[in-house]
């Protein structure tokens, strides 16, 4: 059994349902302290992080990952025990094997490889580990990039191991990712009977003209690298659940995935604007999940694209598609940010399952993006 396995099947053992870390964290730093790494175990709230470096000069190349997993639904419905890493035809299956214990095994056993052979390499080399990717997020990736830049310490380069790849290993380099924003609105209106509506004002009415438009609007364009901005609703909620009653006020949950040729304060301002004109009586509340980001053709993109052809010999493709991750929290300090990790195929799903043969493939793409850019 390879390192890079061996790693992967401890972790996935160890039952990290978000913000659970269960131990995971521990066990990577003692391997990256025996490399010479620097270790620094940052807790905000209920949240584990791990800060790791060698080095002390620039430039700074970071692998960027999570140890926590969702929860696994129904166990009974798994061919495996989920927390029990089992290899079968060649697959490896358990919770987090592609999302992204796998990625963080990867990332470990090539770093080791690459200093074994440079252990005088240029700049740093670091590991910022959250164990609150798959929840709020409060507390995980964006406390750590607080707290480095309250010390001046940057981020110049940037992998996160989400699980990019399609339909084969390394076929897909996510290079940025659309901006989300959503909001809570409360239309107001007045509850009555529906037999005497001239005595009451039904806020799903009220509204629906405004949805219309929403639906119908066209935000952007998008560009050369993201999709025109989308928006959807997700939940309304409005009524007593009774037939004859007009309710009182309508909740509506929505959000927009907006590209870098909009920003969300003009979503903000459309949207605000519109019920204003329609003359809505509402309350909202607005959170912005993370801007959107574009790492442009540069250092890291070629290294990746470079090692990618090296070990695997085939051109990959970049993307923005998809939904967030942790990127969004290190992209605005400056750094270069790129995803690259496993086939996404089967993630928060039962019987998530990686390749055992990918997870070889991915830890050497990951040493020769080292190589190309510290050797």
């Amino acid at each position: 059994m390879s390192d890079t396995l061996e790693l992967t099947k401890d972790l996935i053992s160890r039952s990290s349902v978000t913000p659970e870390d269960a131990g995971c964290q521990a066990m990577l730093a003692e391997r990256l302290e025996k490399i010479g790494f620097n270790i620094e175990h940052m807790r905000f709230g209920e949240t584990d992080n791990l800060w790791a470096r060698r080095g002390t000069e620039g430039p700074v190349f970071a692998f960027a990952g999570h140890t926590d997993v969702v929860p696994t639904g129904p166990e009974e419905n798994w061919k495996f025990p989920p927390f029990q890493p089992t290899i079968d035809e060649g697959l490896l299956y358990g919770r987090g094997t592609a999302d992204m214990k796998g990625s963080i095994a990867c990332m470990v056993t090539a770093c080791e490889r690459f200093i074994e052979q440079n252990p005088q390499h240029k700049g740093s080399i670091a590991f910022l580990i959250t164990s609150d990717e798959e929840g709020p997020a409060h507390d995980g990736t964006v406390k750590v990039i607080d707290t480095l830049k309250a010390r001046n310490e940057k981020i110049d380069w940037c992998l996160v191991g989400e699980p990019s790849s399609t339909n084969k290993v390394c076929d897909v380099i996510k290079n940025g990712r659309r901006g989300s924003i959503g909001a809570t609105l409360k239309v107001k209106g007045k509850q009555g009977h529906v037999a005497y509506p001239q005595l009451a004002k039904n806020p799903i009415h009220e509204f629906a003209p405004v949805l219309k438009i929403l639906s119908e609007t066209e935000w952007d364009q998008g560009n050369e690298f993201f999709p025109p901005t989308t928006f959807q609703v997700s939940n309304i909620h409005s009524g007593t659940g009774a037939t004859n009653v007009i309710p009182g006020e309508c909740e509506i949950v929505f959000n927009f995935r907006f590209s870098t040729a909009i920003t969300d304060s003009i979503i903000r301002q459309k949207v605000e604007a519109l019920l204003e004109q329609h003359n809505i009586d509402y309350e909202i509340d607005w959170a912005l999940s993370g801007q959107a980001f574009l790492t442009e053709r540069g250092d890291l993109v070629s290294a990746a694209q470079d090692a990618i052809k090296q070990v695997c010999e085939f051109d990959t493709e970049l993307s923005t598609a998809g939904g967030t991750s942790d990127g969004r929290f290190i992209a605005p300090t400056g750094a270069q940010v790129v995803e690259l990790g496993p086939r996404n195929a089967t993630i928060h799903q039962v019987n998530e399952c990686v390749a055992v043969d990918d997870l070889e493939i991915l830890s050497d793409v990951y040493e020769k993006i080292l190589y190309n850019l510290l050797k």
